[in-house]
């Protein structure tokens, strides 16, 4: 054999094991594509599952609220934060519910889906608050509405510039549309996070939105349910001294009419009016939370109940990030 031929062989093998390399490379490349794609699918399948599952759960949820509701309105009287339906729900496992269905002991099992999915949620008063709608009246400001939030921007040292822009555009958005002239009308808001678009600052609509709502219609705020910076907001002379007081005495015994309000109050000064205060609630929320491993997913209904009849007339439903913490 002459050199020539040895070499000409060498530079075969070399190839043959470089083609031989290659070929596993592409093999694995595409063995590894081929499992990245049935892995994505069986995540999506998943995920899908557990949306579809989720929200039948928090559905069911809801309709548990709305029969507390109905059952509190057979009892009757007026609404406080001792009854069932202020009462939140602590984050439980699906399986203690589906236990308690069936009449058997929670066991632990470690591949049962349900040990890992948890629901919670609560009910507020959404009459506790300030009402948006309240601030307008037959076309006008509403001038006892409109010093109740005086004073609740003045309590939370907010800048009183933006409540006065929020006013007027309100207004703007309750006049009569005007197609010949005039600027563009505002669009009334439908929920408290569209206060930012009327002059309220971020900042401003978050240290407000435990205190204030928007409801369809005007509501009387519930003296029983209200806290105390709601209650020295809406009621002309009566201090924080005077809410906190009240809101101890209410915890001993709640209020079932204005005048025993009064009597707790016991302050000539304060007097409460039957159009801008109440004992009674139409206007609830409920909140719920399900989480399934690290995800969580939470709907945010209200509801109005007028006598046994409970309807939800808004619902929202949203991801939220692992950090969240739970509904306590």
């Amino acid at each position: 054999m002459t050199p020539g031929h040895g070499a000409a062989r060498h530079l075969q093998g070399g190839a043959a094991i470089l083609t031989a390399m290659l070929t596993v490379v592409l093999v694995a490349t595409l063995a590894s594509a081929m499992l990245w794609q049935q892995w994505r699918g069986v995540e999506v399948e998943t995920a899908q599952r557990i949306r579809v599952q989720s929200g039948w759960i928090l559905s069911g949820a809801l309709d548990w609220a709305r029969l507390i509701l109905r059952e509190d309105a057979r009892q009757g009287g007026a609404d406080h934060l001792a009854e069932p339906w202020a009462v939140p729900l602590a984050p439980a496992r699906l399986s203690t519910f589906l236990a308690a269905e069936r009449g058997q002991a929670v066991v632990a099992d470690e591949t049962d889906a349900s040990q890992e999915a948890f629901l919670s949620g609560q009910m507020q008063d959404l009459q506790a608050r300030l009402n948006v709608t309240n601030l307008i009246d037959s076309g006008k400001l509403y001038p006892p509405s409109v010093a109740a939030w005086t004073r609740l921007f003045k309590y939370l040292n907010l800048p009183e510039r933006e409540l006065q822009a929020m006013t007027q555009a309100l207004l703007s958005a309750h006049a009569p549309a005007n197609a010949k002239s005039g600027p563009p009308r505002p669009l009334w808001p439908q929920t408290t996070a569209d206060l930012a678009w009327l002059g309220l600052s971020p900042l401003t609509l978050h240290t407000l939105e435990p205190f204030v709502t928007l409801l369809p219609m005007r509501t009387p705020v519930n003296l029983n349910t209200a806290a105390p910076e709601v209650l020295q907001a809406s009621v002309p002379g009566l201090d924080m001294a005077l809410a906190q007081r009240l809101v101890q005495a209410r915890a001993a015994s709640h209020m079932a009419t204005l005048m025993d309000a009064e009597k707790l109050v016991n302050n000539p000064d304060v007097r409460f009016d039957a159009n801008e205060h109440g004992v009674a609630s139409r206007f609830f929320s409920v909140t719920g939370q399900l989480r399934v491993g690290q995800a969580t997913l939470q709907e945010r209904s209200v509801l109005q109940r007028d006598g046994l009849d409970v309807k939800t007339i808004s619902r929202s439903r949203e991801a939220l990030s692992p950090d969240v913490p739970p509904l306590q």
